[in-house]
């Protein structure tokens, strides 16, 4: 009987027995050292596994994403360092890294690394006029810019823009990496968090549980009390930073991840893949995956005609799942998507399928334009919008001027992106977006849920320093006027109606 089980095993096994079983006696050694660390494993010749070992996960005291819990955050670190950073940025445009200590819910965590993030959002770091990032050269900032451009004041139904100083440093957007300078460390599995800008930011909370609600993959966050080198306390809204166990565990396949730079260019600009290295970050499977998926895409975006973009468009991208992306900008009015000028969303690549979805990333300026924008009516810079593409001018938390989308605009260069302007085009594509956007219209905002879930927000906000009672109370009150307004607004839509 002991031979029979024996000779079950493949040849190369019985061959090898003796590697096998001093592999075996390795991994029991590492069990008892590592104890209850989560590893990650890598399996070399196996591209479906791509995450980096995480050998210390600090527990923390409570879910950090627990919204029955109050969070608080407060970070430390040298007033030389932030002079340091502050400087690399405004006389380079280098986000430099430098050494802090984070306090998590009364978790302290040592030497982890933080460092400015934003575009758009830290222009007033640098001035004025062609000096600021993403400005051509001797241009200033459209009027009321000046201060720094990215999220709807307070955060809650848009209309001015935060305005971010050197001499606050508890005002500026942070990515806090906790794994920078301790290799492998991670805080509740996270090797990142991401410290937005704007207080209490209800838009964003909104527009990030609208988009879970509809069953789409989006990012964690948590409401914070705030404070920087025991400066007042702000409230502030934190996420999760996208990384390989966020990547890992985005889908139930297998896949990729990729990160569009404000910068990128959507286009096919040949095969060499160092071209594309700066504009597309690749958030895993580092060693047995690379940006060909992306190339070999934009090639034949590229080069296919209208016929073959129809006929070919469903071997390529998850069609079905793009047509809720697109559908759910539109309904939450975000002007920075994938065709921003922020150029804000990642790329995820189905290794099973071979196909392409987009994961939206940066909602920090969705439901703050034009609350009567149909689902065809392209939203500019601002939020504002007509049919045809342009920016209805001085309307609800429009820019200035104007401004076209896919002009020269701050931080991202130009607006536009080829894949979600050809598919809306496409009459290929018109019912599967149609019913795409009926079906979320309905369960989002023709429910009420969109205002349901303000209210749940709302109950989780903290009070601060920097937000008293009766400002967040004016915050929820105008949200809801506005989520309120988009319900009506597309109520009588031909789209909706259709329904």
């Amino acid at each position: 009987m002991r031979r029979r089980l024996v000779h079950r095993l493949p040849t190369p096994l019985r061959q090898h027995w003796k590697i096998l079983a001093a592999f075996l006696a390795f991994v029991a050694v590492a069990v008892g050292v590592f104890g209850q660390a989560r590893v990650r494993p890598y399996i070399t010749g196996d591209a479906t596994v791509i995450a980096s070992d995480i050998t210390e996960n600090v527990a923390g005291s409570v879910d950090f994403f627990d919204t029955g819990t109050s969070h608080d955050v407060s970070i430390e670190y040298s007033q030389s360092d932030y002079d340091d950073m502050i400087a690399a940025y405004r006389d380079e445009g280098e986000k430099k890294w430098i050494t802090a200590d984070i306090t998590i819910d009364g978790t302290l965590v040592t030497d982890v690394g933080v460092r400015l993030k934003g575009n758009s959002t830290l222009m007033g770091l640098r001035g004025t006029g062609g000096g600021q990032p993403g400005m051509p050269e001797g241009r200033e900032p459209p009027a009321g810019m000046d201060g720094g451009m990215g999220t709807p004041a307070g955060g809650g139904a848009g209309g001015g823009m935060v305005t971010l100083s050197a001499d606050d440093p508890a005002s500026l957007p942070l990515l806090i990496s906790f794994d920078k300078y301790v290799s492998g460390r991670a805080y509740q599995g996270m090797t990142q968090l991401s410290v937005r800008p704007g207080s209490p930011v209800l838009n964003e909370a909104v527009a990030l549980s609208l988009t879970a609600e509809s069953g789409q993959p989006t990012q964690r966050y948590a409401y914070t009390t705030y404070s920087v080198n025991g400066s007042p306390t702000q409230t502030r809204l934190v996420l999760e930073h996208p990384d390989e166990g966020y990547a890992n565990s985005l889908f139930d396949s297998d896949g990729v991840l990729y990160k569009a730079d404000a910068n990128s260019s959507f286009t096919y600009q040949g095969d060499d893949q160092t071209t594309y290295a700066d504009q597309f970050t690749q958030i895993n499977a580092e060693g047995s995956q690379d940006l060909q998926p992306i190339i070999t895409f934009l090639k034949w975006l590229d080069g296919a005609s209208d016929e073959q973009f129809d006929a070919e468009l469903a071997d390529r991208v998850d069609v079905a799942s793009f047509a809720r992306y697109v559908a759910t900008q539109n309904l939450l009015v975000n002007s920075d998507d994938m065709a921003g000028p922020g150029k804000n969303y990642y790329l995820w690549y189905d290794l099973g399928t071979k196909r392409i979805s987009v994961v939206s990333w940066d909602l920090n300026l969705a439901l703050s334009g034009n609350s009567d924008a149909g689902p065809h009516d392209s939203i500019g810079m601002g939020g504002g919008a007509r049919p045809g593409g342009g920016v209805q001018e001085g309307g609800p938390g429009g820019m200035p001027g104007g401004e076209m989308p896919g002009g020269d605009m701050p931080g991202g260069g130009r607006g536009g992106n080829a894949l979600k302007e050809r598919f809306l085009a496409s009459e290929a594509f018109t019912s599967v977006y149609e019913d795409a956007y009926r079906d979320l219209y309905a369960q989002l905002f023709g429910s009420g849920r969109a205002t349901q879930i303000l209210d749940e927000i709302a109950q989780t906000v903290p009070i601060s320093d920097g937000l008293s009672e009766e400002k967040l109370a004016s915050e929820v009150g105008s949200l809801r006027a506005r989520l309120q307004a988009r319900a009506d607004g597309l109520a009588a839509n031909d789209v909706i109606a259709a329904g």
